[in-house]
């Protein structure tokens, strides 16, 4: 609903070249001779009653999204928005021009090596979607060089390369395409998949043979994500979501059977808990994870090799009722006792199982054979709990162990040998050593068996690389750095400032600076002059990370200051800065990003008549919260699938995801203080009679994670209540109210690559017009 699980944080980063297929030409919608009259909708009184305060709303009945006339009113503000933004088609067409020119069109991925095989992607120009590909692998006994990946070509295929899954071809005749998941079975034959047509993030499961390219007769419909087969690959494991999109049920489909007689291996009743599951390093156990935000529970599941051995029923790992967060890998050792690693947030120290422990929130790591799990005085500390570094995983191979942490700010890899890991000594725990300073380092996808450890690694100016590190010796090859025509990164700068926050910590009461990322040209001064571009998310613990967002360097080399407020809400300083955003201390969040936005002024950085500020999701809702507590900051403000009514939204259980949202906001269903905190942030209820920015909400009919109908809401709220000038162009500097709707897409906004180019032109084309930066000044 706000955003949970995915991460949108860097939505113009999804155009990287390493990602992206292309579209050939920027469209435009035809512009209807009356469509320059802002829409106005109807006002339908309905009262809502909760803890003796009633609240009205006037236009709960754009909720109807099957309705001819609601459907008729996002039309007609689909093509108010075409007329008010016609002028700036030159700007799009520039900006989308720009992104396809620093986008090597046909390109493809670094192989990864999966049993006997090299898996990768290429793109093609023209071509909407990848196609994932696949070559032989070989076994020679040089065990680095059998795991080094073979060098493809963009544009010719490699001995031996075969077609898996041809994302064009199955989205031929649709108008949206998701690839939900994809795995292969055991024996290499097969490959498992889940496809989305609508955006509504449903997903149909077929099996295919791939040296026919033929599916099999087995269909699934209405799943969650991820698919997999079992150890024998006669089984394909995936999830279903219940009536709200929770992912609650783990199933098994035996192929060649109904769908209807599918083995359910857990069903979670629990409305406000997740489900999930994963498979272990050696592929020998399925593990299912049950949780939300702030406790979870893991099962496993023990997988025969024989196709014709029935699954057995999943086993309690570690139980909800221990209070803890938990990320658990299983490894046997050399003498062949099955363990687990954990990651989790609670000391085990006391051995009563009953005792939660103490609160250790950064994470630590602790081991504990698998049989003994149960007994909290049987674990023992790998890596103990510290205030300065955030342990946020753990993968292992047959020879070491990597942590994901987090580190002032920056998300690092450290590695160590798994002997002396699982031997519980003191391990020498090294991290990969890398020039800038604000990076994020980030473990990939690696087979037990490979001798080298994965990493992804990327800057604000730096283009994505992928590392293998040699686990043996620390050495690091670069397999690839992501090509991007005609940038150079030495005209470009990333530093870091902190900005004093006007709300103390909710927890210690002490003072708080809250980072701030500032990316420029190095030709642009801290003269004032500047226009800037505030982002911001804060919330579900993510992180804002680096990445180098090719689509941003529009921005920049048009003069613009682009700012990443870390506000409290996600996750950069640890877990004690998420829950110093969430639930009832939620305003640090918006409060943050106003003083973020007031110090980058104060410094120079940006010109106080030329700031824009942009989030999605639930950073959308941070944006109609900033709005009505300061909108005199901004000039625009653009909101991408923004929470904008999430007191409606969390207090009607039957809405998809609401239940899963009461971890993170509070339940304003049962708890008075809690609806009275969200009652008095809540953008659709807030929004006053003052002079606002101008405003572009996007959003998807068919997004299930924020209905369209709130952003639709919001509009119509704004453009009845505030006393800005709507009527004059934006770029005469008027305040126009427009909403966005893309009648084909889901969370993420339009299906195709292409699409979602031109969409992101759309949005930065408001934006600088808005900030009067369409010039460029390189």
């Amino acid at each position: 609903m706000g955003g949970m699980p995915e991460n949108t944080a860097a939505r113009d980063a999804a155009v990287a070249p390493e990602t992206t297929p292309a579209a050939p030409t920027a469209t435009e919608r035809p512009v209807p001779p009356t469509a320059a009259v802002a829409p106005v909708a109807d006002t339908e009184p309905t009262e809502r009653t909760h803890h003796g305060h009633t609240f009205t709303d006037e236009y709960e009945w754009l909720r109807g999204k099957e309705e001819a006339r609601v459907l008729e009113h996002l039309h007609a503000e689909n093509a108010y928005t075409d007329a008010v933004t016609a002028d700036q088609a030159p700007l799009r067409a520039a900006i989308f021009g720009e992104i396809k020119a620093r986008t090597v069109e046909t390109d493809r991925s670094v192989p990864s090596r999966r049993d006997g095989w090299w898996y990768f992607a290429r793109t093609k120009e023209g071509a909407e979607y990848p196609v994932h590909c696949r070559v032989p692998a070989a076994d020679t006994g040089d065990l680095e060089a059998d795991w080094t990946p073979p060098v493809v070509t963009p544009d010719a295929p490699l001995e031996g390369e075969q077609v898996i899954l041809d994302g064009n071809a199955e989205a031929e005749g649709h108008p949206f395409f998701a690839l939900g998941g994809l795995h292969i079975s055991p024996d290499s034959t097969r490959v498992a998949y889940a496809v989305d047509h609508t955006g509504d993030e449903r997903f149909t499961l077929r099996v295919r043979e791939i040296a026919t390219g033929e599916d099999l007769p087995d269909v699934v419909e209405n799943i969650a994500h991820g698919v997999r087969f079992d150890r024998s690959g006669a089984r394909v494991l995936y999830t279903v979501w219940d009536d709200s999109w929770r992912p609650y049920q783990v199933k098994a489909h035996v192929l060649g059977t109904d769908p209807a007689q599918d083995q359910l291996l857990y069903e979670e009743s629990d409305p406000g808990m997740w489900t999930g599951f994963t498979g272990t390093a050696d592929r020998t156990q399925l593990l299912i994870g049950v949780g939300n935000s702030e406790v979870s529970e893991t099962h496993v599941v023990d997988l025969p090799e024989s196709p014709d051995a029935p699954l057995p029923a999943p086993r309690l790992l570690i139980p909800r009722a221990w209070g803890m967060l938990a990320d658990v890998e299983p490894v046997t050792g050399a003498d062949g006792v099955r363990r687990l690693l954990v990651v989790h947030d609670r000391t085990v120290a006391r051995q009563d199982a009953a005792d939660a422990g103490v609160p250790a929130p950064n994470g630590m790591l602790s081991l504990v054979a698998e049989a003994d799990v149960a007994d909290r005085g049987a674990w023992r500390t790998v890596v103990p709990h510290r205030e300065d570094v955030k342990v946020d995983g753990v993968m292992v191979t047959h020879t070491h162990a990597a942590l994901a942490v987090r580190r002032e700010t920056t998300p690092r890899v450290v590695v160590a040998p798994l002997g002396s890991v699982l031997a519980g000594e003191a391990a020498d725990w090294r991290e990969p050593a890398f020039e800038e300073e604000l990076y994020a380092c980030h473990l990939a996808s690696t087979a037990a068996e490979s001798p080298f450890l994965r990493l992804a690694y990327t800057s604000w100016i730096s283009p994505a690389r992928v590392l293998d590190v040699s686990a043996a010796t620390g050495e690091v090859h670069l397999r690839r750095e992501t090509e991007v025509p005609g940038y150079d990164p030495s005209l470009y700068v990333a530093e870091r400032v902190w900005a004093p926050a006007s709300e103390p910590s909710s927890v210690t009461g002490e003072p708080v600076r809250i980072p701030v990322t500032v990316i420029r040209r190095k030709d642009v001064a801290a003269d004032g002059t500047a226009p800037c571009v505030v982002y911001g998310y804060g919330s579900y613990e993510m992180s804002m990370d680096p990445v180098l967002g090719v689509a941003r360097l529009s921005l920049l080399d048009r003069g613009v200051v682009y700012a990443v407020a870390h506000v409290r809400g996600g996750g950069e300083l640890g877990r004690r800065w998420y829950e110093d955003g969430k639930k009832l201390v939620k305003r640090r969040s918006f409060t943050d990003f106003v003083d973020a936005t007031r110090h980058l002024v104060d410094l120079g950085w940006a010109d106080p008549a030329r700031v824009a500020c942009t989030g999605g999701s639930a950073g959308g809702l941070l944006m109609g919260a900033v709005l009505n507590l300061a909108p005199e900051l901004y000039r625009a403000c653009l909101a991408v699938v923004p929470f904008v009514d999430a007191l409606t939204s969390i207090l009607d259980p039957e809405l998809p995801l609401s239940a899963l949202e009461w971890e993170e906001w509070g339940n304003p269903i049962e708890d008075p203080e809690v609806y009275a905190a969200m009652r008095d942030y809540t953008p659709y209820e807030n929004v006053r009679a003052v002079d606002y920015p101008a405003i572009a909400a996007v959003t998807s009919l068919h997004d299930t994670r924020v209905l369209y109908v709130e952003p639709a809401k919001w509009v119509a709220q704004l453009r009845r209540t505030v006393t800005s000038d709507q009527a004059t162009p934006l770029a005469e500097g008027g305040a126009p109210i427009l909403l966005r709707t893309e009648m084909d897409g889901g969370h993420g906004g339009a299906s195709g690559r292409y699409q979602g180019w031109e969409d992101t032109a759309w949005e930065y084309a408001f934006l600088l017009t808005a900030l009067g930066a369409t010039q460029r000044v390189d």
